[in-house]
């Protein structure tokens, strides 16, 4: 089981206690009040996480961008937050006890998000899976790296690893990733949870969700995955970024206890009989009785025997140990056998 350890001191790995973060995305709509609500309402949740975008009007798109999409720029500048703004927004965290984190898009950002952000790791998502400069940034700093993997092939996901490796930082989650919005069920393919963790041994593997609806998280939770990432909102019918695919408030409480209880009932391998168990065979199981009546005295044949509940007299697997027996005592007919109705 592979498993990382974050700057707060978590741990987090594969069929342990899933890490679960609320990707904020800018479903607070630039908003400082709304974002503190989604803070409260993720704590309230059982959230170990919120998630922010430490993205700027220069750090997302080129002018080359902006001038085919005019209206984008008013979009990116109305919806992210300032250093300011974030520095709040980490206060706020730190006040109720929640987990702060965001994805940087450009290298002083990440330098802010470890410093005066104090992230318990950087997120990198899936569009600078191929960025490798970045990428041997984020892993110089020796922060845990969480790596989103959507639009990518194994062979640049390898690559990405090695260079994450070569820059001396193995502290790295992979997350599996579909970056459609919402994509279709058929492919999301969970089963790439367990392909990355055949080719990546070393490292946890997560799970990114755009899917949506809750059910889907807990089934990564069954195959073991270490994080979930989900959208959050505290309204979905608002027109936003990828807010229509976030939970609302009540959706994310119930995704959150569903991972947790998946994760709890998943257990060991190792075979364990309870003790509320074994009580549970006096009653459930079947024991030896006699077809018809029988006399003190008669030895005993197959045909004279049947098994039915309880279990409390001879088990069904003593049967052919009980066949040849004498009886000791007069048997009502459908009764079970006693230790002492029968000669040794």
């Amino acid at each position: 089981m592979s498993k990382i350890n974050l700057r707060n001191s978590r741990t987090m790995g594969d069929f342990l206690k899933p890490y679960i973060v609320a990707e904020v995305n800018t479903s607070h709509f630039g908003n400082i009040n709304t974002a503190k609500k989604m803070i409260d309402e993720a704590k309230k949740a059982g959230c170990d996480c919120v998630k922010f975008q430490s993205w700027t009007t220069d750090t997302l798109y080129s002018k080359t961008y902006y001038d085919a999409n005019p209206i984008a720029k008013r979009f990116v500048k109305g919806f992210s937050f300032d250093r300011k703004e974030l520095t709040e927004m980490v206060n706020y965290c730190k006040k109720i006890e929640i987990d702060f984190a965001s994805t940087p898009y450009s290298q002083s950002e990440v330098d802010f998000l470890i410093g005066k952000g104090n992230v318990p790791y950087i997120k990198v998502a899936s569009m600078d899976i191929n960025n490798y400069d970045f990428l041997s940034y984020i892993a110089s700093t020796g922060v845990p790296i969480v790596l989103s993997t959507g639009m990518s092939e194994i062979g640049e996901i390898q690559k990405a690893v090695d260079i994450i490796e070569k820059a001396g930082n193995n502290n790295i989650c992979l997350l599996h990733c579909i970056s459609i919005y919402p994509p279709e069920i058929s492919t999301i393919r969970l089963n790439n949870i367990l392909g990355l963790r055949d080719e990546f041994p070393d490292y946890p593997i997560g799970f990114s969700d755009h899917s949506l609806g809750i059910e889907i998280p807990s089934a990564a939770v069954a195959l073991g995955a270490c994080m979930i990432e989900k959208h959050f909102t505290l309204d979905k019918s608002k027109i936003g970024m990828d807010n229509q695919i976030a939970l609302e408030p009540n959706e994310m409480s119930q995704m959150v206890t569903y991972c947790h209880n998946v994760q709890k009932a998943l257990g060991s391998k190792e075979r364990i009989v309870m003790d509320a168990e074994m009580d549970q065979r006096k009653q459930m199981r079947r024991s030896i009785i006699v077809t018809k009546d029988l006399k003190a005295g008669h030895k005993l044949n197959k045909k004279d025997l049947d098994v039915k509940r309880p279990g409390t007299g001879f088990s069904p697997d003593k049967l052919n140990e009980i066949i040849g027996k004498t009886l000791t005592v007069d048997v009502e007919m459908d009764t079970l056998i006693m230790e002492a109705d029968i000669l040794e």
